[in-house]
Formats: C-alpha cells, structure tokens, sequence
C-alpha cells in the first residue's frame, strides 16, 4: 500500500549555527579484530607473543613445518629489548629433512611483500627460506632466499613477489633439506627466529590501501582513537621502535593490544585522511601526570622533554592535537577504573588541570551518560573545566524488552523509532547542561553511536547490525544529531573496521564477533573489502554541503511500535518520514534528508519554499528489497548508494519512495543570487 506525504522547506529562514563537519566522525578502537583487519601485515604473532596453542611448542597462530622425526620447537626469551618470545627450532642433518615454521594466511597478489626477520643460527646454518604456497594445489607463489650471517641477532629485510592473490596460502619460513649437511651436536642445527612480517608494499601508513581508500571517501573530518582498551592503556608504550614497544595484554577484550599502531602511526594516518584527530586519555588505570605527557609528546616543542622524544621517534614538527577526552564509559563496571560520578568529577578536575598545564589552547571533553544524574554531578564538579560532555548512544532491543522469539516486523519498528531515544537523551542532557549558568558552555559530543542487537552473545553469527534496516536507523539517528547540531558538534560512529558487527568497514568474512561464528577465511573471500549499507549512509551524508540546517514541516503517515516494557520514549504515531534539510554556505544549494522508516512506498510532494530551484536536482538513494538485506563477501555490492538526475517538477508532482530506503535529494539555485534572513 502506497500512503501519501507532503515535505515543505522554507528556504528563506536558515540557522544561526554552522554544522560542524566533525559531526560526520569515525572511530578507531583496538577491540578484537579490529586491528589485524585495519593494518596491512598478513601474518599474525609476528613477535611469537601467543602461547603455543597445539601440543608442539610453536607460538600462536604459527605450526610446524617439517618433516623431521626429530626436530624440536622451544620458545625462548626475545633479542635484546625486543617484546614476545623467540622461536627456537633444533634441526638434525641426519634427519635430512626441512624444518621450520609456517602459517596460513590470505595474500593480495600480484604483489611485492617487505619481508623483515629478526634472526640468529647456529654457525653451519647459511640461509632459509621464505615462500608462498598456495594450501589447495602447492602451487608455488613465491620466493626468498635470506643468507644467514651470524650468530648473534641480527635483522634480515628482503622482497617477496607474489604472483597471483590467493586467499588460502601457507607462509612457510625454513631450512630446505637441500641445505648442505652438518654434523649433528649439541650446538648445531638451531635457529632462532624473534621477528618474522610480511608488508605489502601498497600499505598506506601501515594500513590497507583498501581501508584508507574508504576511509578517505567517508570525508570523515575527525578521527577518534578511544574505546575500552584505552582505560587501560598507557600510551608509551606505543611509541618508538616498534619491535622494541612490550607486548601489551587488552585486559578490555582480550588478545594483543597492537604495538604496530601507536600515536605516531594514529597521527600518521589522520595525515593520511586529513582529519582532526581526537584522542581519549587513561584515565581508568593512568594519572593526571601521564595524560599531561602524553599531550607534550603530541603538542610540545622539541625543547621539551616529551616533544624531544617525538623528535627522536622521527617527527620533530608538533602534532598539534586540540581535542581530548577524558574518561571512557567509566560509569561502567566492565572499563578498568569505574567509578562514581563524583569521583570521575573529582578525577576530571585533576586531568584537566594538568592537561591544560601540558598545552592550554586544548579542548577537552569528558565522559557524560545518558543517565542525568551521572551528568549533573560530573556538571556541577567539573563543568567549568571541560568544554564538551559525551555520550555513547548503542540503541538496542532491550528497552523493548523483545529478543529474536519478537516478530521480525515489530523489531523493525523498534529499530526505527532509535532517533526517538536519541532525540530524548539529547534534549535531557542539554536540560541539564543548561540549568547552571557555570556549566552552560558546554556542548555535547556523540563519541560513540550505532545499532545493537542485545543480548550480545546469542547473535550466532547472524550480521544484524549489518542490514539495510540498520543503514535506515543510523540514518535517522543522523538527522536527529544534523537536527540538534547547535548543541552536537562531534559524533564518532563506532567502529570504522570490523572489531564487532558493528564496523562499518568490512574485512575478509567476520560477520560476527569473536565470540561466535566461523572462522575466518570460511567464504573462501578472505581479501573481500566493502562497505556496510551503513558505511554508504555515512558516505553520502558526510559528503554533503551543508553548513546550516533549514526549518521543514512534513506531513505523513505514522507507526508505532509494540514495547514489552514501560519506556520513557512516546512510540505510538511515530512519523514514517525522518526528514532534514541543510544548505550550503552561499545558500545556493538544498539538500534533503529523507530516510522512510515505512515499510510501504510513500509518495512525497516537495514544497521548496523560497528557493527558486533549477529545473533538475540530484537524488541518492540507498535501497534494497528487504530491509533485511546486508552486503557480504559474496555480494559486496548488493547494496550501494545510487545516483541519478531528477527533474523537480516530479518532486512537486509526487515521487515515490521506496520503503525502509534512505534518500538525499540536493537542489541548486535556478538563480545564483537571494538574501535570506536568519532565524
């Protein structure tokens, strides 16, 4: 069934404020997979950090590669100031057999790989070798020989060609049985590996060309480096020469916190974007004192003792980082260092004098919630030291009360009444920022947002957060934060790649998180990257110009949404169209924000009201035919972002919407010159 609706613009009276490009923000967080899918190196354990996880004692995601009856694999102790372990494999001639170590991974091809080994041999030792197989047929796709020259630790660089892609291959590092023969004893036939890591020579900043290339067309204007992991790490550690940075646990998720992405390769890679780097201090396990250095390291000039320590590390020039956050979700018992809201205030009030101390043309944001009385007592105490409060806004079904036995069409539903709740948390923490005189300069900052589908662990692979119905609640979620842009300036989506279902970039075949689902690698796609139905949405959204929002009226049709809890959000008679507009800075362009929650069609008539619009416009659209739809290794594309020529007429006429779609309409000026007044 096909409702009508009727959409008016009146052009003439456009907003005071601008909207802040950071709106459009992303975030990179070290949770889960995030990293290894982010970063180019192929190869895991590369510093034989992990435990041996079969019966023979090789780290992690290495095995054994021999066909010796007796060779041996130890771990040992690292080279001098290096982090991990060292493998150690004990080699006998009279085996006559090869012998090394090796791993399955996916290899982007054709393509030349750095290979980088940190090494020492016994003395009869001459050289191993490097090599790509292809897993199914042996295929050889490529080859490196390395001269072993010492017996001491020493670090080997070469290049590996390989031929073709090949998503299952077998990185193998050896000693041939075609090595000329030794004596067996009780010091000969060792080797000793600290390092091995292949990098494609198409990296950007040590990240997948790939990824940057998405990340640049998301047109993002702020990068976030933040998340759980942050309240328990300490940012030193992440600097200098990398294989001399310690392998640190991620006590927030587990596994390896990456020391091959600190602050320097973090600002590297804003660089990259060009993008405002925003970065969330420790303040779970951290002091006041570490914030404060960590800001001199990124701010300070060579003369001091920080700022000289990025000179050392190769950047003598300051990073010039304005915004800092203090505090990540620490009003949650699962973040190292929750506390109260009293105490976090407390806290605040320490940070941000010894951060302001560090560099004091810093802005600082703190951690809100969209409870109110965390807000107020972080507001009464801290207030006049921040200059933005946060929130993280992961909208779910758990208010509803609904879990996967409720029809799929009420979950729709609930799903695209979220703006509702954000629009109601907003308004909430602004009453409350606003109700003291002292603390009334303070904006709001969306750190974190997205669709969740609780309860987390039972999602059983099933890539919810992935469908065009979440494209459609994150879409509207946009408009409500474009619609309150006076008080939201910064928004961070969560995340940029993989790390949970959530990432709206997409490497290789984790549809679900750590915690269920198939291994990777299962699709046979494991090089696939592509974008989330989401990521189209905060594509075309971002790259819209828009600097100040316009006043519209919509007529249309309504929902409701079955709770089976009491929420403090209104749900019945929910409008159809979530609907914004925007225009750019001369006021000679129109941009329309449509996202249709409906499940039907719904013809719109456009009234632009004081804008003589040319006679064509430009319309996106963002479709499919279920709002169950994903994009996935096997249909990267299935849905993109279209676009095509519209003639305006039509729009006053009547045009047809596509249910559960999102849409952006942009009209110039027949004319290039009007005045307007602003509101």
């Amino acid at each position: 069934m096909k409702s009508n609706a009727r959409i008016s613009i009146d052009c003439s009276r456009v907003s005071e404020h601008t909207v802040n490009p950071y709106l459009f923000g992303h975030f990179v967080e070290d949770i889960r997979d995030h990293m290894e899918a982010m970063l180019a190196f192929p190869l895991k354990d590369m510093d034989f950090e992990s435990e041996a996880e079969l019966s023979t004692s090789v780290s992690g995601s290495w095995y054994a590669y021999t066909n010796g009856r007796n060779t041996q694999y130890a771990m040992e102790a690292p080279a001098h100031r290096h982090s991990g372990r060292a493998q150690r494999i004990r080699i006998f001639s009279d085996d006559e057999a090869y012998a090394g170590i090796a791993q399955r991974s996916a290899l982007k091809g054709p393509m030349d790989y750095t290979v980088r080994i940190v090494a020492r041999a016994s003395i009869e030792l001459q050289y191993l070798m490097v090599e790509a197989v292809d897993r199914r047929t042996e295929e050889l796709l490529g080859q490196l020989k390395v001269e072993l020259d010492s017996h001491n630790w020493r670090d080997y660089e070469g290049r590996l060609t390989i031929k073709r892609a090949c998503p299952d291959a077998e990185i193998r590092v050896y000693i041939p049985a075609e090595h000329p023969r030794w004596i067996d004893h009780v010091s000969t036939g060792m080797l000793w590996l600290d390092h091995v890591s292949l990098l494609p020579v198409d990296h950007i900043a040590l990240v997948k060309r790939e990824v940057v290339e998405m990340t640049r067309a998301l047109n993002a204007g702020m990068m976030r480096l933040a998340g759980n992991y942050i309240s328990a790490y300490h940012w030193e550690h992440g600097i200098g020469p990398v294989l001399e940075r310690p392998v640190m646990y991620n006590e927030a998720w587990g596994g390896w916190t990456s020391k091959y992405f600190g602050t320097d390769e973090f600002i590297r890679f804003c660089h990259e974007l060009q993008v405002e780097p925003l970065i969330c201090v420790n303040d779970g396990s951290g002091k006041p004192e570490e914030a404060a250095q960590w800001i001199e390291y990124c701010n300070g000039s060579v003369d001091t003792p920080m700022g000289a320590l990025r000179a050392k590390n190769g950047s003598p020039e300051p990073y010039h980082v304005k915004y800092w956050e203090i505090g990540n979700e620490v009003w949650g018992q699962w973040q190292v260092g929750a506390c109260s809201a009293k105490q976090f205030a407390e806290r605040t009030v320490q940070f941000a004098k010894r951060m302001k101390e560090a560099d004091a043309s810093i802005v600082l944001l703190a951690c809100g919630h969209y409870e109110q009385d965390w807000n107020k007592t972080v507001l009464a105490l801290a207030g006049e030291h921040i200059d933005y409060l946060t929130l993280h806004l992961y909208h779910g079904y758990g208010p509803f009360g609904m879990n996967r036995d409720t029809p799929a069409e009420d979950r729709y539903k609930a799903m695209a009444s979220y703006p509702e709740w954000t629009r109601h948390y907003i308004r909430q923490t602004m009453e409350v920022i606003h109700s003291d005189i002292k603390h009334q300069h303070v904006k709001l900052a969306i750190t974190e947002y997205n669709t969740m589908y609780y309860p987390n662990t039972v999602r059983k692979g099933l890539p919810d957060e992935h469908t065009l119905g979440a494209a459609v609640a994150n879409a509207a979620n946009l408009n409500e934060m474009i619609r309150c842009s006076d008080s939201v300036h910064i928004g961070s989506f969560s995340d940029l790649v993989n790390g949970w279902l959530g990432g709206c970039i997409r490497v290789g075949d984790f549809y679900a998180d750590q915690y269920r689902g198939k291994q990777a690698g299962w699709s046979g796609h494991p090089l696939t990257i592509y974008g989330t139905p989401t990521y189209e949405v905060l594509k075309l959204y971002a790259n819209r110009d828009i600097r100040h929002i316009l006043p519209i009226e919509a007529e249309c049709g309504t929902f409701s949404v079955t709770s089976n809890k009491k929420t403090p959000v209104e749900l019945d008679a929910l409008p159809d169209l979530d609907v914004v507009a925007g225009t750019n800075d001369d006021r000679s362009r129109v941009s329309l924000f449509i996202v249709n929650r409906s499940l039907e069609e719904v013809r719109v008539e456009l009234d632009l009201q004081s804008f003589n619009a040319s006679e064509e416009g430009t319309l996106y659209e963002i479709t499919s035919d279920s709002h169950n739809n994903i994009n996935s290794v096997f249909q990267p594309d299935h849905i993109k972002c279209t676009e095509r020529i519209v003639l305006t007429e039509d729009w006053k006429r009547g045009y047809v919407l596509r249910p559960s779609s999102i849409y952006v309409l942009e009209c110039g000026k027949a004319d290039q010159f009007n005045q307007h007044p602003v509101l």
